[in-house]
């Protein structure tokens, strides 16, 4: 059984139509509504469920799943950090964080949440990023290619983040390459923007960004990247940029995140033989691959026993305990 988002209405019906098509309702049942129809669907006895969604909403699908029992499985989401060494190679870097950043407007789980630089890379990581959107994106607001934000509700969430950060004085940096009017725009769509070093009390560092909205903090110890990372809830996704063997294995065996990608961002989640899953806040449980498999179904163990002799017995399990059962308990007694 299948409950599409409330927030995509039109995807979740094409879904719905799809799967009548292919399979009989008994197979598989796509079942579409809102917050209500959702609160009755995780009340369900099922086997098991899956949650593709915020921290939040997931504490109350827990919550139901409990008074049944139920096993979930929950893909969340989080901060996923990006670090750039000094070693990495600026203009590649950026085209692929870019990139990252830009499809569906950021509203990726695994999208790229935070970027912390070196110091002194600060000025080239904001230009970089400025020509390299232009280049993807010569305009935004009529470009079918660039994406709306999902509806007004978090429209209103990442413009907040904006204005709280223009408030505390930080540097906040549109990147609008045909220099178009979002204020007078009947879109929801938002040029991607960069955040100058706020601190952990800016809302654009407390809450998960899924949005175009980009915050660049800078370093001078690449050590202080991985205390950062590590003072922090657990990422769905963390990301590492750069070709020095030390600094990477550091970053893959000190922090701990759903996954790791290096010199890139998202490609791991589509390697179908590495598990996918988060960790703590930003989730529990992995699929894909074999370990969707295990996942998604139970391992019923099954025994049988021979006709030939009594095993309780020359196990020294069956009453009179004897010898023999001496003889076991030794055997599994470890000195």
């Amino acid at each position: 059984m299948v409950k599409p988002s409330e927030f995509t209405p039109e995807t979740g019906k094409l879904i719905a139509e799809m799967m009548a098509e292919a399979f009989d309702p008994n197979e598989v049942n796509v079942v579409t509504g809102g917050p209500d129809v959702g609160q009755a669907f995780s009340a369900l006895p099922f086997d098991h469920m899956i949650f593709t969604g915020a921290t939040g909403i997931a504490r109350h699908i827990m919550a139901a799943a409990a008074k049944n029992l139920v096993p979930v499985t929950l893909e969340l989401g989080g901060k996923s950090p990006t670090v750039i060494s000094r070693s990495a190679n600026l203009p590649q870097t950026m085209e692929r964080i870019m990139s990252g950043k830009c499809i569906n407007a950021g509203q990726v789980c695994i999208a790229p949440d935070y970027l912390m630089v070196p110091e002194e890379s600060l000025d080239e990581v904001v230009s970089l990023a400025q020509s390299i959107v232009g280049e993807m994106y010569p305009t935004l607001l009529d470009n079918p290619q660039y994406t709306s934000v999902i509806n007004k509700r978090h429209h209103d969430r990442l413009s907040g983040y904006i204005a709280d950060a223009e408030h505390r004085g930080l540097q906040v940096i549109p990147i609008n390459p045909a220099d178009e009017s979002f204020d007078t725009s009947s879109t929801h769509k938002m040029p991607p923007t960069l955040v100058i070093n706020p601190d952990d009390e800016a809302s654009c560092m407390q809450e998960e960004m899924f949005g175009p909205v980009l915050p660049i903090k800078t370093y001078r110890s690449f050590d202080d990247t991985i205390d950062y990372i590590n003072s922090h809830p657990r990422p769905l996704a963390a990301y590492y940029f750069g070709t020095d063997a030390a600094e990477e294995n550091a970053f893959i065996k000190r922090t701990t995140s759903g996954g790791v990608c290096v010199n890139d961002v998202m490609f791991h989640m589509l390697q179908k033989d590495l598990p996918f899953g988060g960790v703590g806040p930003s989730g529990m449980g992995a699929y894909h691959g074999i370990e969707g498999f295990k996942t998604f179904s139970h391992a019923k163990s099954v025994y049988k026993q021979t006709l030939s002799f009594n095993v309780s017995k020359l196990g020294g399990f069956l009453p009179p305990y004897g010898a023999a059962t001496e003889k076991a308990i030794k055997q599994q007694v470890k000195r």
